[in-house]
């Protein structure tokens, strides 16, 4: 993704998502789920996610993290419990008012078409006309730094790029919201901290809200303005902790005090949620 963004734009950006934070877009009340199976993965998960905000969904695995995910995405229905979308002024969205697109853990790209087909697929689906996808395929590829490959195909990308693929045909449809469900856990750590670097880089110059999906405690801290903790299986809210760092992280941030303090601090919460204390 493109590293010369005016750092006066993104100063503005950074304004206006605070400026907008009272807003909630999203909310979970007391959301439960169990599958026919017996699985009882949510229990009473509470939540809101406000305008402009980096949230992280932290926790072990099968605490229903994708789970709550795919109900803010319509892909999964509540056993009890409700999930709201609102729309600018506060009020019950549906329909358009459901602005977002989501990024899965794998790319999901079709190998038989180019990167800019992969990225044009959901304008084709929506019937945007074609000279307003192109504009927009070709905004999002440069936004992602794929703007030399609109003609490869997938098996030609490495994986990284082919996230980059799927991240910019997620931001072709200009979402009010990004649903991201560990879409980097299958890389590789350096490549994994450059796209996290990359990504934060930019939702700040961008101002959407991204609800994200995560195993790692450093890529959470490194990510959010805010982690919400998940206990493990039925999974519940255990713990909500903004995280005030700098607009502007890179590496440097990775090895600050106030880094580490922010992954003891989670650890903790985990160690609590898998000892199975509320």
């Amino acid at each position: 993704m493109k590293r010369e963004m005016d750092m006066s734009a993104l100063g503005a950006a950074e304004a206006s998502a605070k400026r907008r934070a009272d807003k909630v877009v999203l909310h979970a009340d007391h959301v439960e789920k169990t599958y026919p199976n017996g699985t009882h993965a949510l229990d009473a998960a509470t939540l809101s996610i406000r305008a402009g905000e980096f949230v992280s969904l932290l926790g072990p695995s099968g605490c229903g993290k994708s789970t709550l995910l795919k109900m803010f995405a319509g892909l999964e229905t509540a056993s009890a419990g409700k999930v709201e979308w609102c729309d600018e002024k506060g009020k019950a969205a549906d329909g358009p008012g459901r602005s977002m697109a989501m990024v899965f853990q794998e790319a999901t790209l079709m190998p038989w078409a180019r990167v800019a087909e992969n990225v044009r697929l959901p304008l084709d689906l929506a019937k945007v006309p074609r000279t307003e996808s192109d504009a927009r395929v070709k905004e999002a590829l440069q936004l992602v730094g794929l703007d030399q490959f609109p003609r490869a195909y997938p098996r030609e990308l490495s994986g990284g790029m082919q996230m980059r693929a799927s991240i910019a045909r997620a931001l072709a449809t200009e979402p009010r919201v990004l649903l991201m469900d560990e879409p980097f856990g299958a890389l590789d750590e350096f490549t994994r901290n450059r796209l996290d670097s990359d990504l934060r880089r930019l939702w700040a110059a961008r101002g959407f809200t991204v609800v994200f999906v995560t195993h790692s405690i450093y890529e959470a801290v490194f990510l959010s303005s805010r982690v919400i903790v998940m206990a493990a299986r039925p999974g519940r809210v255990i713990a909500d902790v903004p995280i005030d760092g700098p607009a502007e992280r890179g590496d440097d941030f990775r090895v600050s005090a106030p880094f580490i303090e922010y992954c003891r601090v989670l650890s903790e919460h985990l160690a609590r949620a898998n000892r199975g204390e509320r």
